[in-house]
């Protein structure tokens, strides 16, 4: 199971194959919020335990990983490194794509709530297209094995501007909503 199918995961994050890339990923020059941090679970749609794990890896570099059914079920484990930015009221971060899915990054915005549950939303791919004609965004539309997706090439700092602004609060999608397991 991709990370990104289970959480987008960041997790992070398909939809009917569409996804939102970038040439770069977000650099790591913030940390992560520590409750970010430990174990996570949730049921898919087909009633499939997903569980992730997120540890730091280096200075302000994570690792996320994913497995299915339970922690024992090393044949699903896949991991995948992130880094995380804030900007505005918001939390994004930011994971390398296999080449099957572009090969280059996905940005995902996640929130803490207060109920200890971990929400991460992608991007809305037809939201984005809409963008892109307009020109409030620079890209191209791309194919992927998985299907239609769209490359940005604005720079990261237009593109936190635009999804800063509450007006766009719209183009997140929300895909997985996590539990944190134990205390």
């Amino acid at each position: 199971m991709n990370a990104w199918r289970a959480v987008i995961v960041l997790s992070l994050l398909l939809l009917s194959g569409c996804l939102v890339t970038f040439n770069d990923p977000i650099p790591a020059n913030e940390a992560a919020p520590m409750p970010l941090l430990g174990e996570w679970s949730r049921k898919n749609e087909w009633g499939e335990w997903l569980f992730l794990d997120i540890t730091r890896a280096g200075s302000n570099l994570y690792e996320a990983r994913t497995y299915q059914g339970s922690p024992d079920n090393l044949d699903s484990l896949e991991r995948y490194g992130f880094t995380v930015a804030h900007h505005g009221r918001r939390w994004y971060l930011s994971a390398g794509l296999p080449q099957r899915l572009g090969g280059n990054f996905a940005i995902a915005g996640f929130e803490l709530t207060t109920g200890n549950e971990l929400v991460v939303y992608t991007l809305d791919v037809d939201r984005i297209l809409q963008e892109l004609e307009a020109g409030t965004l620079q890209g191209k539309p791309v194919d992927t094995q998985e299907g239609e997706g769209v490359l940005i090439s604005s720079p990261l700092d237009a593109v936190f501007a635009y999804l800063d602004d509450q007006a766009n609060s719209d183009v997140f999608i929300e895909v997985a909503r996590y539990q944190r397991v134990g205390p």
